[in-house]
């Protein structure tokens, strides 16, 4: 029930004389409270009693949650009781939220919100917002969830609630790290921090810290990520948050360890968070800090040990069903295999940590396996399997990497917009604070006109030549960080197209690797049959149209729908023309183009002819420099 504590967090805003935290009612005392709910007259003192019997039953039996939340919306209708109806309409929300019906929890929190703005309750209105922007969150929603979170602002800065501003930036922060877009997860998480620091809210500056770390982390700034975790974990301690303590621990444990010269505080972390988690009897603390003690001895090359320990973590993950953990425990018992050569072992591991991954849709943690099996295979002498096995590590390697930068892209183009949005705005207010001087000047000239109309106007006029000097000059500075920015874009665009070019080009390693094979013959004559055919079946697979079509889309994209442009000079142009021109387009040589293509290059020269007469250029005409100026 991780993701719907979010949302009664917020719900504390909406009515404070009310606890929201868990309600852990015996059954005696839930009896208690229908007895005094059957004797309780329809009015609204029993909203409270209904609202306790929803929070008793809410993480037990979710149909009577239900029916409770139905309940008080009905009571509140009854009475024509608006706060006892929105009430209805929160916990109606939440109770969808639990079992991950988000649409229809919306739909509640829509109704509570309607509520809240007819009465201008501005604190409602933001609670109701921030959880529907949670729902779309989790739904990976990401335009509306950014729309609720910055109405939700706007709300809680009319009440001056800072706690739910912070919330509303660290929900912020979710979204874009959810996209990949860690920069500005990371500056909404600062500013979060700021706020929360400000107001002495140590609940939400821990939040915001967690956030930042794990930014910092995927950015891959060990010293910063270092820097904010002990923070946090500083906080923790001061706090006596054992939980929030041992992840800290544990996290700070694995990081020492894998900057490989701090192994002795590495060890130090590790041990008191395995201590504080079993003291605590806090299974989940136990997995990550059993695989962090794995991870420490692999560094200590005392392998027994680190398998010991990855085993047990491995036992208590899948017994948690945690299948992020499982599979990072089983990768790490393959490695420990293949460096002892036991293949059969790291075979079997890298297997199963491949199908969970498969399931999960990890694909770092695919890429991984496929590179263990790709490994094993090459020490097996299975040359074949190896090969297989490389080429979808390469594939899925190559999809993270082509997303990473898709997602730095599409980070720096909001970045971009959001700056040009603020400068529009900003130049849109001097307007009006010109306009408003130029007024105030106008007023002041004919207050002054029988006194001497030409002092007054000599003020006006400077007055206003100030004023339009200092917009000129917002302009031009604008003007220019625009400039700035669309180079920014333009350049990141080449780049990502000049790296898929590389998916292409893959055939020249896969052609290496066909000469390699060809020292092999001497094997036993079933394996050459064998090897015959996994030549031609090379051949057949080297030049994939599937990463032609990736990269004809980037190169589009850079190059300002160069195929298309080619296909109104020449309609019937065929698809492979138009590749042999993208590919001289980007300046490769005759030798690069027919390595790409694996083919002879004194074919590529004819197929240069061919398109150059088919484009109807005379001898005059250099056909690449026709091809640049498209």
């Amino acid at each position: 029930m991780r993701k719907s504590v979010l949302h009664i967090l917020f719900l504390l805003v909406l009515a404070p004389s009310l606890s929201f935290g868990q309600y852990d009612a015996t059954p005696q005392q839930i009896d208690s409270l229908l007895e005094v709910l059957a004797s309780t007259p329809i009015d609204s003192s029993r909203t409270p009693i209904l609202v306790n019997l929803w929070r008793a039953h809410i993480d037990r039996d979710i149909d009577k949650a239900f029916g409770y939340a139905d309940q008080l919306i009905d009571l509140g209708k009854q009475l024509d009781n608006v706060p006892i109806q929105h009430t209805g309409y929160q916990r109606m929300g939440i109770a969808y939220s639990y079992i991950d019906d988000y649409p229809s929890s919306n739909i509640y929190y829509r109704k509570a919100m309607k509520l809240s703005e007819e009465r201008q309750r501005y604190s409602s209105t933001a609670a109701m917002q921030i959880n529907i922007a949670i729902n779309h969150s989790i739904m990976n929603q990401h335009d509306s969830t950014l729309t609720y979170a910055n109405k939700s602002i706007e709300n809680f800065a009319k009440e001056n609630d800072s706690t739910g501003i912070a919330a509303c930036y660290n929900v912020i922060a979710g979204m874009y790290f959810n996209k990949g877009q860690y920069k500005l997860s990371l500056e909404s998480s600062l500013k979060a921090m700021g706020i929360s620091e400000r107001h002495n809210d140590r609940r939400d500056a821990k939040t915001s810290l967690r956030n930042i770390h794990q930014n910092y982390l995927k950015m891959k700034d060990t010293t910063n990520t270092v820097r904010y975790l002990k923070r946090l974990m500083q906080m923790n301690r001061e706090d006596n948050d054992k939980h929030g303590l041992i992840s800290d621990l544990s996290n700070l444990g694995i990081l020492y360890t894998s900057i490989g010269d701090s192994l002795e505080i590495a060890k130090e972390m590790l041990d008191e968070s395995w201590e504080l988690s079993q003291s605590m009897k806090f299974p989940s603390g136990q997995v990550f800090t059993l695989l962090g003690l794995g991870k420490y001895y692999v560094k200590k090359n005392d392998m027994a040990r680190a398998q010991s320990f990855f085993k047990e973590s491995l036992g208590l993950a899948d017994s948690l069903n945690q299948i992020g953990s499982v599979v990072d425990n089983q990768l790490e018992l393959a490695g420990i295999a293949l460096q002892e050569n036991s293949l059969n072992e790291a075979k079997s591991w890298s297997q199963q940590a491949l199908t969970l991954s498969k399931k999960t849709d990890l694909s770092e943690d695919q890429a991984q396996a496929y590179q263990l099996l790709s490994e094993i295979a090459l020490r097996e002498g299975k040359q074949g399997d190896a090969l297989r096995y490389f080429k979808q590590y390469k594939i899925v390697n190559d999809s993270i990497y082509n997303i990473e930068n898709g997602q730095r892209l599409s980070e720096l183009q909001t970045i971009y917009e959001t700056e040009k949005k603020e400068a529009e705005i900003a130049l849109q207010e001097e307007e009006i604070n010109t306009l408003n001087a130029k007024a105030k000047v106008d007023k002041l000239t004919k207050g002054l006109y029988a006194g001497g109309m030409a002092s007054a106007l000599a003020l006006s006029g400077l007055l206003v030549f100030g004023y339009r000097q200092k917009m000129k000059k917002n302009k031009i500075e604008r003007e220019k960080q625009e400039e700035i920015y669309q180079q920014e874009i333009a350049h990141k665009k080449k780049e990502l197209a000049s790296q898929t070019l590389h998916l292409v080009q893959k055939n020249t390693f896969i052609q290496e690797l066909m000469e390699n094979l060809e020292n092999i013959k001497n094997s036993p004559e079933k394996f050459k049959m064998e090897f015959r055919r996994m030549v031609m079946l090379l051949k057949k697979e080297n030049a994939s149209d599937k990463d032609w079509e990736v990269f004809k889309t980037y190169f589009a994209e850079v190059h300002n729908d160069f195929d298309q442009k080619l296909k109104t000079i020449y309609s019937d142009i065929s698809e492979k023309e138009i590749r042999l021109a993208a590919f001289l387009r980007m300046n490769l040589t005759t030798k690069e183009i027919a390595a790409t293509l694996n083919v002879l290059p004194d074919s590529i020269l004819k197929s240069k002819y061919r398109l150059k007469k088919k484009l109807g250029l005379d001898k005059e005409t250099d056909l690449v420099d026709f091809l640049n100026s498209l």
